[in-house]
C-alpha cells in the first residue's frame, strides 16, 4: 500500500469516529434534554399538589382561628391567622413558580443561607435515622416472631434442661 492510500485511510476512519462521537454526543444531550424536561415537569406537577395541599390547610386553620375569637380568645386566633396567611401565602407560590424558577429560588436560597441549609440537611438526616431505627427495630422483632415461630414469646419455650453438674 502507498503512504497516500494510509494517510486517506487513517483520515477516513478519524472521519468515521468523530462522525460516530457527535452523533453519540448529540444523543445524550437529547437524552439530558429529556430528563431535565421530565424533572421540571414533575416539579411543576408535585409543587402544584403541595400548593393545593397548603392552601386547603391554610383555610381549615383560619377556620380555627374564627372558632377561637368566637370563644373570645383574640390573641391566640390572630396568631393562628398570620399562620394561615403565611401558609395560603407559600401555597399561592407554589402554585404560580414553575420548575425553572423553583430551583432558582432554592438555590439563590442556599447561596444566602448555607447554614440554614446545613442546619435543615442535619435535621432531615437525623429524622431519616430515627425513622429507619423505628422501622429496623419493628422489621427485627417482627422477624423474630416467625422465626420462633410456635413460641414466639421467649416466656413461652418449653424449659431448658439446665447445665449438669
Amino acid at each position: 500500500m502507498s503512504e497516500s492510500t494510509v494517510g486517506s485511510t487513517t483520515e477516513q476512519v478519524k472521519d468515521q469516529v468523530r462522525d460516530k462521537a457527535q452523533m453519540a454526543q448529540d444523543k445524550a444531550g437529547a437524552t439530558v434534554g429529556q430528563a431535565r424536561g421530565r424533572l421540571r415537569e414533575q416539579i411543576d406537577q408535585r409543587s402544584n399538589q403541595a400548593g393545593e395541599e397548603i392552601r386547603s390547610t391554610a383555610h381549615q386553620v383560619r377556620s380555627l382561628a374564627e372558632q377561637l375569637r368566637a370563644q373570645g380568645k383574640d390573641m391566640p386566633a390572630r396568631m393562628v391567622e398570620q399562620a394561615a396567611d403565611r401558609s395560603e401565602s407559600f401555597g399561592d407560590y407554589l402554585l404560580n413558580a414553575d420548575g425553572e424558577r423553583l430551583l432558582s429560588d432554592v438555590e439563590s436560597f442556599a447561596r444566602r443561607q448555607p447554614l440554614a441549609v446545613a442546619a435543615g440537611g442535619l435535621a432531615l438526616g437525623f429524622a431519616a435515622s430515627r425513622l429507619l431505627k423505628a422501622s429496623s427495630s419493628r422489621r427485627y422483632r417482627s422477624e423474630q416472631d416467625t422465626r420462633n415461630w410456635p413460641y414466639p414469646d421467649e416466656r413461652a419455650y418449653p424449659p431448658q434442661p439446665g447445665p449438669e453438674i
